[in-house]
């Protein structure tokens, strides 16, 4: 095989590091590959004095978060868009987020609701397929700038749609009308909860509560099969304040599932969920219980309904009820009251925008970018 020349394996790199921006499996390079072409790119970038911002507008978070719901992504997105958002100016909340989820469509067949995985929708021809389809639906902003040098818009027209691949449904014949992830709000969480619906086909849920001060409690009595089918498991003091950290909540929700009770109980959390998380499963509410959030109120056998369908999350307990609890209520004392750990849960800010420990670039008054 002749050697490649500079210019080629230049060229090469370019191809590769653009590539790396998709789903491209990561056992199908070498890590120094990855290195290599990322490294190109970024010197491609500044060379043509494209920069992160230049990038990170309003409009490409709302492609993002276009995209998490239209292949039933994670509720972590509704935490990462809204820090990301933070480190460019840009104010993209929890509700923002939501409201794009709301009039998303449903089109990628992706486990744990679905049929198929991550590799296979790369197969199919990834996330620019799934962009595809959604522009030509008008719901992308076609003219965001890229790491390519080139637009969304001008990358997608590259792409031709495959009708024989079954993962990427188009958006006229949708797995369903709206997004496979939907934001709450209401008298339990007036700063907004998330949950995934991707694939669940019950939608609404109404039973008493039984709470737990943290997660271990909890797993302790799914293990000892105490829960009992109708209630709502209520884990709190594992927000970004309480835990400190906001940890998923995998270790329970698996149990459950495992139970075979997955279907049967609700489960909320001021912590938050893994994308392989299944079942009615609400988390990020807010304020969380640290911060003395109605969460921190609710005593066990009251009555909380969730509706995914309407976006509301209420608790059935008369407000001097609460106003009394509140009166008597003291934060929960969590073990890290030392170290970096401690310095987190001091600065560390609402999960609705993103958990912050900082500001963000909008309060800025020299950025580093203009050197």
């Amino acid at each position: 095989m002749a050697r490649q020349t500079v210019a080629e394996r230049h060229a090469q790199l370019i191809t590769l590091g653009r590539q790396l921006f998709s789903t491209l499996p990561y056992d199908s390079i070498s890590t120094d590959d990855i290195a290599r072409a990322a490294g190109v790119q970024v010197m491609e970038l500044l060379a043509k004095n494209i920069r992160p911002r230049d990038i990170c507008t309003r409009e490409a978070f709302i492609n993002a978060a276009r995209v998490v719901a239209a292949t039933g992504g994670s509720t972590n997105g509704a935490l990462h868009l809204p820090a990301m958002a933070s480190e460019a100016g840009i104010d993209f909340d929890l509700f923002d987020v939501a409201e794009v989820f709301k009039t998303t469509p449903y089109i990628a067949d992706l486990k744990p609701g679905g049929k198929y995985v991550a590799k296979d929708m790369h197969d199919a021809g990834g996330v620019y397929m799934v962009m595809k389809t959604l522009m030509d639906a008008g719901l992308i902003h076609r003219d965001c700038m890229t790491v390519t040098g080139k637009t969304i818009g001008e990358n997608i027209d590259e792409v031709t749609w495959n009708p024989d691949q079954k993962v990427i449904y188009p958006v006229s014949s949708p797995l369903s009308p709206t997004g496979g992830v939907v934001g709450l709000r209401g008298s339990l969480a007036p700063d907004g909860a998330i949950v995934k619906v991707a694939g669940m086909h019950k939608l609404q849920f109404t039973g008493p509560a039984r709470v737990f001060e943290c997660e271990e409690d909890a797993f302790a009595a799914v293990e000892a099969r105490s829960i009992n089918e109708g209630e709502v498991i209520v884990i709190r003091y594992e927000g970004p304040k309480g835990g400190p950290g906001m940890r998923e909540m995998l270790s329970t929700t698996a149990a459950l599932y495992g139970q075979g009770m997955g279907e049967k109980v609700a489960l909320i959390t001021d912590g938050r969920f893994s994308g392989a998380t299944r079942g009615f499963c609400i988390g990020h509410v807010g304020p969380e219980a640290a911060d003395g959030g109605p969460i921190a109120l609710v005593e066990n056998g009251d009555i909380i309904t969730i509706d995914a369908v309407a976006g509301t999350i209420d608790l059935d307990v008369p407000a001097h009820v609460l106003t009394a609890r509140r009166a008597g209520w003291a934060p929960r004392t969590n073990a890290y009251q030392s170290g970096a750990l401690w310095r987190y849960a001091q600065n560390v800010g609402p999960a609705s925008k993103g958990a912050l420990t900082h500001p963000g670039a909008a309060a800025e008054r020299h950025v580093y970018a203009d050197i």
